[in-house]
């Protein structure tokens, strides 16, 4: 998969998960967020979110950090009924 890690309005960092179908820079304009922190593809590898790689559209890279946003941002997903 690929995300992107944007600012929210109160500069808190907020992942976006895709297919690999759709460009970064594509997923970018449909988003109203500010700037864009982090970009890339996205694995699950031993419980863990891997990052790599990045989007030279929008020239974001994948950061060191981006696993752990994406794995807080998930956590907290209202429980299915």
């Amino acid at each position: 998969m690929k995300y992107l890690v944007v600012e929210d309005f109160a500069g808190q960092p907020i992942p976006f998960l895709f297919p690999d179908r759709v460009d970064h820079a594509d997923m970018r304009d449909q988003l109203p967020y500010g700037r864009v922190l982090g970009a890339g593809y996205v694995v699950l590898k031993d419980g863990e979110f891997v990052c790599s790689g990045g989007s030279t559209e929008l020239g974001a890279m994948a950061r060191a950090e981006d696993g752990s946003v994406i794995k807080e941002s998930l956590q907290h997903l209202p429980a299915a009924e």
